[in-house]
């Protein structure tokens, strides 16, 4: 692995502050919001989406079909985990949405492995991008006044911001959209469509959703700048009933942990013993 990012880059690169700042007319204003970090970057806390404090949130695993896992804390007890089979009597969901899961469901209970975004070098999607490879990949941010770069170490995945614009007329159809952002007060905000329909809302239960996926996301520091949260709104009328939300909070590592290129395609080709489609472009993009 290498190091992908140099200091100098960096200081070019990180512009932003939390302090008051004057501008070219002399007048003070509010800074930014820092979520600048690359030697220590955001680790997420939580794995799956954690719901929201009222209204529909994200899909839950079917509680008649739970595995057991030994509780770290106590060697001798055990606690409920779940096998990732989605829950199907969700209200807010399509019916066409229902029969997509049950028989991803099927399949799990069948026996067949279920590879997850990152194992097969898949891009993410939005909002699957904020807890790609939770556990082990952290997340960068890199702001400049103009794009907001959100880089995950999984693959060295890349999501561009830009800041200040509205969205493109036309819009292509891609694995991340197209993402605008602006500042509110503490926050950042990021508005993102024009997906394409590739990828998963929820990577852990396979969760379909189609090309009028819209994606509100805000990212704020919480504690004193000690952790950072994400909340987030889907809006697909195409896959769910109503909008829902969900919310995935990060901290920082307790060592510095520089950004290093992480290859996937070349270390996954073989499968992991098993076989499963790695991605290759049809032609180069740069």
């Amino acid at each position: 692995m290498k190091r992908i990012i140099s200091d100098g880059l960096l200081t070019g690169l990180v512009v932003c502050t939390c302090a008051l700042t004057a501008d070219a007319a002399g007048q003070t204003r509010d800074a930014v919001p820092n979520f600048s970090s690359v030697d220590f970057p955001w680790l997420p806390t939580n794995a799956e989406y954690a719901p929201p404090a009222s209204g529909p949130g994200p899909i839950t695993y079917d509680h008649a079909h739970p595995i057991m896992a030994r509780n770290p804390n106590a060697a001798a007890a055990v606690v409920e985990a779940p096998m990732r089979l989605a829950d199907l009597n969700n209200p807010n969901l399509k019916p066409w949405v229902i029969e997509y899961l049950k028989k991803a469901n099927d399949e799990l209970l069948g026996g067949k492995i279920r590879f997850a975004s990152r194992a097969s070098c898949r891009p993410p999607g939005v909002p699957e991008f904020l807890v790609h490879g939770a556990g082990f990949q952290a997340i960068h941010f890199l702001q400049t006044s103009k794009e907001v770069l959100m880089i995950n170490d999984g693959d060295t995945q890349i999501r561009h911001i830009y800041m200040n614009v509205p969205h493109s007329e036309h819009l292509t159809p891609s694995y991340y959209g197209e993402s605008v952002g602006h500042y509110e007060g503490d926050e950042l905000v990021v508005d993102t469509a024009g997906f394409n329909d590739k990828t998963f809302v929820d990577d852990r239960y396979n969760l379909p959703h189609t090309t009028q996926l819209h994606v509100i996301e805000r990212f704020r520091l919480v504690q004193d700048g000690k952790m950072l949260e994400a909340d987030f709104t889907v809006d697909d009328p195409g896959a769910f009933n109503a909008p829902w939300s969900g919310i995935v909070r990060y901290r920082h590592p307790g060592a510095p942990r520089p950004l290093v290129e992480e290859p996937c395609a070349e270390e996954a080709a073989a499968g992991f013993g098993h076989d499963f489609p790695v991605p290759i472009a049809g032609k180069p993009d740069f």
